[in-house]
């Protein structure tokens, strides 16, 4: 397959390649798109065949449900079944990087769903996103836009290092703004399930919802045979080809350790704060922030999985992050990077 790349930096100047990409998704086709959060791997959500492609595509288990993508949080109304406190949520996140769980209409075929009786349903804030939902007049089925497993993509360049030759197109809308998916939540009754943390944070919900828990699967791993409800629950997960693990302990440990490690022959690559890095003589360190700063981090974390594995180490290391506010998110998605591998130092 051929695939064309395209860039879009403002919608209302690129109505052609917008009606182009539309036409893609609606004939059944794939196109990656950018959000806010990361890029999606984009197919009709109304369409069985596009789930198979999109499953095939990234080499992602069936079972694993797709979030489906609308323009507008009442169109939610086409394709789940809603209730009051999902439009508490639209009304609060909307659009923004919140995807809400609701019980599925038919018009979502099982495929996408990975054969649950429940939706996945984000109204993302991107202005590419948002005018190509609209283009298509479908809501858009989209994990994210990469090898299953793998970092996922902040920018066009690792779609197509990831992608191309295997979908229709690529829209390259520059780097996305957060750089961790959406925070996925599923409703029961008042009370929110937080199934995976991101940017909308524990305490932000806790500002809408009546009762937040916190699922187990957040900070930790499914239970034995427990089936997914939503993206990014699996143990492993978001991994570079490297080993990677995380080191839990003082500021002050992490250098002797890493020292330490390269004093016995160790070929270690070493994601910190450039004060980190400048203490490691900036040798095969990758700079994705300060440790207070955690929306750089954020930000920064997929992209600096990817750039620790080129430098082709033995192991990748990186300090647990504090688990609270935009740092669970940080957490949830380094645990699993790192197949649940964490050394106390």
């Amino acid at each position: 397959m051929k695939t064309e790349i395209i860039k879009i930096n403002n919608p209302a100047t690129a109505q052609d390649e917008l009606c182009r990409a539309a036409q893609i998704l609606r004939r059944g086709g794939l196109v990656v798109f950018p959000t806010e959060t990361v890029y999606g791997l984009g197919g009709d959500a109304t369409d069985p065949d596009a789930a198979r492609k999109i499953y095939e595509a990234k080499g992602r288990p069936s079972n694993n449900p797709l979030i489906i993508h609308i323009a507008h949080p009442e169109d939610a109304e086409q394709y789940a079944v809603t209730n009051e406190y999902y439009y508490r949520l639209a009304r609060a996140f909307m659009p923004g990087p919140l995807t809400v769980i609701l019980p599925k209409k038919d018009t979502i075929p099982v495929e996408v769903t990975g054969g649950l009786d429940t939706v996945a349903v984000r109204c993302p804030s991107h202005p590419v996103a948002h005018a190509l939902i609209k283009a298509t007049e479908r809501p858009i089925a989209a994990p994210s836009a990469n090898i299953s497993g793998r970092p996922s993509p902040t920018s066009a360049d690792y779609c197509i290092s990831d992608l191309e030759g295997k979908v229709d197109m690529i829209i390259d809308g520059g780097e996305c703004d957060i750089g961790l998916e959406s925070t996925i939540v599923m409703l029961r009754g008042s009370t929110a399930v937080l199934l995976r943390p991101g940017a909308v944070t524990y305490d932000a919900l806790c500002c809408v919802c009546e009762t937040v828990e916190l699922s187990a699967a957040a900070e930790g791993t499914l239970a034995e045979n427990e089936r997914p409800l939503a993206p990014g629950m699996m143990y492993r997960h978001y991994a570079p080809n490297a080993p990677f693990v995380l080191l839990d302990g003082a500021r002050e440990a992490f250098i002797p350790y890493i020292q330490s490690r390269r004093m016995s022959g160790e070929q270690c690559a070493v994601i910190c704060s450039a004060e980190e890095a400048k203490a490691l003589d900036e040798k095969n360190t990758v700079i994705y922030g300060d440790p207070e700063d955690l929306t750089t981090q954020a930000h920064r974390l997929f992209s600096a999985l990817r750039e620790a594995d080129v430098l082709g180490c033995d192991v990748i290391y990186a300090r647990k992050p504090a688990t609270d506010g935009l740092g669970l998110a940080l957490y949830n998605r380094m645990i699993r990077a790192a197949s649940h591998t964490v050394i106390k130092i």
